[in-house]
């Protein structure tokens, strides 16, 4: 399959279909005897498994060293996959807690906007114009 059909498929851009390979976050695509890539449906598990991931949080630097050490094919170091994992998971957690700690923020002050906000925004000092 060309990488149009693949994209259109997987609902990954062509051009992120070509980063993903580029950074080896997929094995290297086989071609056609123009040079065109030729996907098929192992790559495309591939790019789906990457998707998912990239979707579930996990950054780019992440997936690409939990990747190598699945090239390694050793189950020795699937805790150290695990690990990585995890440690994504813990910088989710914290960015929510940042994002929820913003939201009660926000919320409090449009709760309270005309005995809280109003009062406050009197003041501030004027613009210079």
């Amino acid at each position: 399959m060309n990488i149009k059909v693949v994209s259109e498929k997987t609902g990954v851009s062509a051009d992120t279909i070509r980063y993903y390979e580029r950074i080896g976050l997929i094995p290297p695509v086989k071609r056609d005897k123009n040079g065109v890539r030729d996907l098929d449906d192992e790559d495309i598990r591939w790019i789906e498994f990457s998707r998912h991931m990239r979707e579930a949080g996990v950054s780019i630097e992440a997936l690409i060293e939990y990747i190598e050490l699945f090239k390694n094919g050793d189950d020795a170091n699937i805790p150290a996959r695990v690990g990585i994992l995890c440690d994504e998971r813990d910088e989710m957690q914290k960015r929510i807690n940042l994002m929820q700690s913003a939201l009660d923020r926000l919320n409090y002050k449009i709760d309270n906007y005309e005995s809280h906000v109003v009062p406050a925004e009197k003041g501030l000092r004027e613009f210079d114009e």
